[in-house]
């Protein structure tokens, strides 16, 4: 409009005049053309005005006019397309953006209209409140703004202040492409006036920050592309400001997102101007994308690192010289298909990790699972660099494993244990051990399982030769009472079986003189192990230290060292009660060892005597009871089974089973007297007595088993009926008559037990006693406890339960050969009384059957 008007001033002379090249006058009718339109971009009609500007753009911009035309063109035109951006039509606001878009990307000097261009587009765009209300055409102008920027690069060092403005609002607009075309334009205008542009730069950090986190991911890696462009260009204040937002980034759901902040990082670390200031931050943002999973992104940040370090390894040439002047082979177990960092990256990492590792410290106990699972990689890239170097370090980075071993996150875990085995690789053993038998010994953390981990995972990535001067001391911890006994968590145990079972691995045949110590500890395991996966894992222990021996079974080892270990239990079995390991440890050793602790019974047997004693702890007693009982109903296969038990038998019966029999109130002692009383019968029937010992030994046998079948305990009663059973089978023969007089009725008054097992039990005793009955036994002068016997016995051949009729009868039917007359009498006298005189006839025809005369 303003050249409209300046066009019917100017006086034509005057034109032709300016206008003395061919694309003057090309231009000057051009111009003469769009006068009329220019006018109508003054009218207040929309359409009109519309029009207008299609027109100009049909006769300038799509008339394919050269570019000097359209410089002269557009310098007259300028301004009027500038004020059209204020136009209330929207359609013409387009049309306008879009003819200055094309005239800025035709014309050979874009920069003549700055003056106009950067003022009008501030105005718009750079206010407190974006005048431009449509989100296309803000996106439209800020294109602008960048091809402004592609073209006229340098020569926009004077509006410095006003793109920054802009810059400042549009990276924080509500519409995602505009903030996308915002951070394009940022990073194209940093790379244009970069020794203008650190003045401005921080201005931009706050709205950057502000993005970052955008829903949409390729915002998010537009911002963080220009990021970089803002702290490369810029003072390098404000790298602080930044690494934090960066390092969330890098948990990004986004691959796309994570490669932006490894590209980002990569290039701080070979081009930002103070980068050596900030090497300890930024060396754990890339060496964290090492780890990443995806390929292309692990990639990257390999590619950068590598770079990176040779770079380094450049610039301080003259510090490693002697360094590289030598090649250094890989330490001994070097972790196998690693690649060994460039000398650059394992000095970067080696001159920072003091910085370093404080932080990761903190990290590993984050309460966010992403970021303890970055740093438990991250902390195994760096032992990864820093190799023996790390022995400085030792201290924090044990005490920061065991917090990570704790950790609920089962790659947390994973990843420090790779970093405990690579300090075995790398640090001397007479240096970690000191550490770390120390710290297993003490724990100082709330799970003390850790340290047992680490431990175990140290000597995993330790070798043979370096290790072998300390087996003994590292088996000697294991099997102090404070480390293998004081904790029975499963946890625990399992962390101490895995510690053997490395220890096995690493020692290979060369275990033998710590396999006792192997041994005790396993056995401690077992005794304390509540759960069966855990007893087969410590089984599965127990062989592999058979099987590095030349061992064939376990009770070859347990042969090796069962004096040892029953000297070790001796040593406080005073001390003793029901919850002590050392109870539970002794059940394992008899039990695992099999026919050998039949070879060691002079050790064996004072120590279940002492355990065993009346005054000790009743529990206690009652498990040991249990112990002998499953030991003896196999005697042969263990306490017997080098036929030596008989020689503690007197021992064992009349000092440490009978004592338990007597009577004594409450239920802990029925208990006992029923575990007792199993421990007999086991005894009886597993073979380790023999009749002429149980003779020599029944006058004091009876009179308790006597006793014990009035016992409270249902079971108890049972137990002793059973015993007497045996008893009676084993040398009811070789008793004397007033012996086997004294013992029927006893079993009698069982007839009438409240328990029907009992019953039957008492029958089939009594049963029993009748078939012991020998030539030697005068029936004639014993022949009323015969008669008392069969009266007893015909009153419950009448029982209402056929079963116990039949038991009855069978009973009866072995006593008719003790005194067939006397019992014929009997029946015929109560045969007319019973509810049916079935069973009696049967008996009847039974008798007859013998051919006895009556």
């Amino acid at each position: 409009m303003l050249v409209a008007k300046l066009l019917v001033v100017i006086p034509t002379v005057h034109l032709a005049t300016k206008m003395a090249s061919e694309n003057e006058r090309a231009a000057s009718d051009v111009l003469r053309a769009l006068a009329r339109h220019l006018n109508c971009l003054n009218e207040d009609c929309k359409t009109t005005r519309k029009r207008a500007l299609e027109a100009i753009k049909r006769e300038t911009i799509d008339k394919g006019l050269s570019s000097g035309v359209l410089q002269e063109i557009f310098t007259w035109l300028v301004k009027a397309l500038l004020k059209c951006l204020t136009d209330p039509m929207e359609r013409c606001r387009e049309t306008a953006i879009d003819m200055l878009r094309d005239f800025i990307r035709c014309v050979p000097q874009p920069e003549d209209s700055l003056p106009y261009l950067i003022p009008a587009l501030t105005q718009r765009l750079g206010g407190k409140e974006i005048l431009e209300p449509a989100e296309e055409l803000r996106l439209s102008m800020v294109e602008v703004l960048t091809l402004t920027v592609d073209v006229c690069g340098r020569n926009l060092a004077p509006y410095l202040d006003d793109v920054m403005k802009i810059l400042q609002r549009t990276i924080v607009d509500p519409f995602p492409d505009v903030k996308r075309e915002s951070c394009k334009c940022t990073v194209h205008f940093a790379k244009s006036v970069p020794e203008h542009f650190h003045m401005q730069a921080e201005s931009l950090v706050k709205p950057l920050m502000q993005t970052i986190s955008h829903q949409h991911s390729r915002v998010r890696v537009s911002t963080i592309e220009a990021t970089g462009a803002v702290i490369q260009y810029g003072t390098g204040k404000n790298v602080d400001d930044v690494l934090s937002h960066l390092a969330q980034r890098l948990f990004d759901d986004s691959p796309q997102v994570r490669k932006a902040v490894t590209l980002v990082v990569g290039d701080w670390l070979l081009l930002l101007p103070d980068r050596y200031s900030y090497f300890h931050k930024l060396i754990p943002l890339l060496l964290s994308s090492l780890s990443d999973d995806i390929p292309e992104i692990s990639q990257v940040a390999s590619d950068m690192w590598r770079r990176t370090g040779a770079q380094w390894e450049k610039e301080n040439e003259d510090d490693l010289k002697d360094k590289m002047d030598f090649l250094l082979t890989p330490p001994e177990l070097y972790p196998a298909g690693v690649e060994r960092p460039g000398l650059g990256c394992r000095e970067l990492v080696v001159r920072n990790l003091s910085k370093l590792l404080p932080a990761l410290a903190r990290d590993v106990v984050d309460w966010v699972v992403g970021t303890r699972v970055k740093t438990a990689q991250l902390l195994y890239i760096l032992l990864l660099h820093a190799e023996d170097h790390c022995t400085q370090h030792l201290q924090l980075v044990l005490s920061t494993l065991y917090c990570a071993c704790a950790d609920p996150e089962d790659d947390v875990v994973t990843n420090c244990l790779r970093s405990a085995r690579l300090i075995g690789t790398f640090v001397n053993p007479d240096v970690f051990l000191k550490l770390l038998l120390d710290h297993v010994e003490t724990p100082s953390s709330s799970s003390p399982h850790t340290h047992i981990m680490v431990l175990s995972a140290v000597l995993a990535g330790c070798s043979r030769d370096r290790l072998r001067p300390h087996f003994q001391a590292i088996a000697d911890t294991l099997v102090k009472p404070d480390v293998c006994q004081e904790y029975q968590q499963a946890m625990y145990l399992e962390q101490l079986l895995s510690c053997v079972d490395v220890l096995v691995c690493v020692c290979q045949n060369e275990c033998g003189s710590i396999s006792l110590q192997l041994l005790q500890v396993l056995i401690t395991v077992y005794s304390l192990a509540t759960e069966q996966p855990l007893m087969d894992k410590a089984e599965r222990c127990l062989l592999s230290v058979c099987r590095v021996q030349g061992l064939a079974t376990v009770p070859d080892l347990y042969r090796q060292h069962m004096a040892q270990l029953l000297q070790w239990l001796s040593g406080s079995h005073q001390t003793w009660t029901n919850y002590s390991p050392q109870r539970l440890q002794l059940q394992v050793i008899v039990t695992q060892s099999g026919p050998v602790v039949g070879e060691f019974l002079p050790q064996l047997m004072p120590l279940v005597q002492n355990c065993l004693h009346p005054d000790r702890d009743p529990e206690m007693r009652l498990n040991i009871f249990t112990m002998l009982s499953k030991l003896l109903l196999d005697a042969t296969h263990s306490l017997d089974s080098r036929g030596q038990f008989c020689e503690h038998l007197d021992v064992f019966l009349l000092e440490q089973l009978l004592p338990n029999l007597v009577w004594k109130a409450g239920r802990i002692a029925a208990a006992i007297r029923t575990s007792a009383l199993s421990c007999l019968l086991a005894l009886l029937q597993g073979g380790a007595v023999t009749p002429r010992q149980l003779l020599e030994l029944e006058v004091k046998l009876s009179p308790q088993m006597l006793t014990c079948l009035e016992d409270d305990s249902q079971l108890s009663r049972l137990l002793a009926c059973q015993s007497l059973s045996i008893l009676l089978k084993l040398i009811g023969a070789n008793l004397h008559a007033d012996a086997l007089n004294k013992i029927y009725p006893e079993v009698l008054k069982r007839l009438d037990d409240s328990s029907e097992e009992v019953r039957g039990v008492a029958f089939r005793t009594l049963g029993q006693w009748l078939a012991s009955l020998g030539k030697d036994y005068n029936t004639q002068l014993y022949g009323q406890h015969l008669k008392f016997l069969f009266q007893q016995l015909l009153l419950h051949l009448d029982d209402p339960e056929s079963h116990v009729q039949d038991t009855v009868l069978e009973v009866l039917k072995t006593g008719s050969a003790v005194h067939p007359v006397l019992l014929k009498q009997e029946v015929e006298a109560v045969k007319d009384k019973q509810r049916s005189p079935i069973c009696c006839d049967q008996l009847l025809q039974h008798i007859q059957s013998l051919h006895v005369t009556v």
